[in-house]
């Protein structure tokens, strides 16, 4: 009982379809509160690690193009996943026996636990049992949360540099997916400042960047709950990022790294009317219940090399953050 599209994970990567168990929404069984509890708990990793990812990737140089001049990017950006995220637990669910549950997250390992759900149906006691989704650390590269880079830099008077990040809102299969992305970025080289520096082959910018997502997925239902209404998954997703680079650059070979700051902020919604069925008995209609938020910021520091091949660029670099993130690609590099 799997299927390929997990609800936004593999609409954001573009790049791989992860699996996950039929009917996330069968959650519902439970009351709207451990609902929340639990598609937070479960999601959290894949939220953050989203976050952190989204963040990475938009250098490879601390030197910025001449008037003009430009270089198109396409690479990956993986944010790895601490261990301490694979597994989460919730306490204080008052709809499931025992009062608690402990399982794989999104990014852990194994199979789902099951539960026995209480609940009330027309003043009389009725219960099921639900099956919590699966870990899918299996399909994931290298254990981790990988994020497109697609990538558009054009020089710009003042020592500046333009980043551009887009794709226009997409339909994605036949389960009613949607997806688009802006993202937007500055870079300043600064490398004058320091006198004699700039006589050296050290550049020095400074660069912010922000990026927004936005994911949607239609449910279909499952033999546990039945939907209505326009009834759908919708993921917002902000991030931005504040940094200091520097770079040594050379004829065929650049080192170049960076610290700084990211930070951002996601909503996961799921809207319209879900009936909950408990052993053929439906039970109260639920109207748009699901609203979480996801936060996800720190410190990072960046370390990589770019080889240079006439105007194709080829790169890679490793962020020390919460988590820690590998970032390559190539790029056609112009002035």
């Amino acid at each position: 009982m799997k299927k390929y599209i997990l609800i936004f994970i593999s609409v954001f990567t573009l790049s791989f379809n992860a699996k996950a168990q039929d009917g996330i929404e069968n959650i519902l069984l439970t009351s709207v509160p451990d609902a929340n509890k639990l598609i937070q708990g479960y999601f959290a990793p894949a939220m953050e690690g989203f976050t952190f990812a989204m963040n990475n990737g938009w250098y490879h140089t601390a030197k910025v193009h001449k008037v003009l001049g430009f270089d198109l990017t396409v690479g990956v950006s993986a944010a790895l996943i601490p261990s301490s995220k694979e597994v989460f637990t919730v306490s204080g669910l008052t709809s499931v026996t025992g009062g608690s549950y402990t399982g794989p997250t999104f990014a852990g390992s194994g199979n789902g636990n099951t539960v026995t759900v209480n609940s009330t149906v027309n003043g009389n006691p009725v219960s099921t049992s639900l099956t919590m989704p699966d870990g899918i650390a299996s399909d994931l590269p290298l254990k981790a949360v990988p994020a497109p880079v697609a990538q558009l830099n054009i020089g710009l008077p003042f020592k500046m540099e333009a980043m551009i990040r887009y794709f226009p809102e997409t339909d994605l299969g036949d389960d009613g997916g949607k997806a688009k992305m802006l993202g937007l970025g500055i870079k300043k080289e600064i490398t004058s400042w320091f006198g004699p520096l700039d006589k050296l082959p050290l550049h020095v910018s400074l660069l912010a960047a922000y990026t927004s997502m936005d994911v949607s997925y239609d449910f279909t239902g499952s033999s546990d709950i039945n939907v209505s209404n326009g009834s759908n998954a919708a993921l917002s997703l902000k991030a931005y990022t504040v940094q200091a680079i520097a770079s040594l650059n050379f004829p065929f070979i650049n080192i170049y790294g960076g610290v700084g700051y990211g930070s951002g902020s996601s909503t996961l919604t799921m809207s319209g009317q879900y009936t909950p069925i408990y052993n053929g008995t439906p039970g109260t209609v639920l109207n748009d219940p699901i609203g979480l938020d996801f936060d996800a910021s720190g410190f990072k520091t960046t370390i990589g090399a770019r080889v240079s091949l006439w105007f194709l660029k080829i790169f890679a670099d490793y962020t020390l953050q919460e988590y820690n993130t590998l970032s390559l690609g190539i790029a056609l590099s112009i002035r």
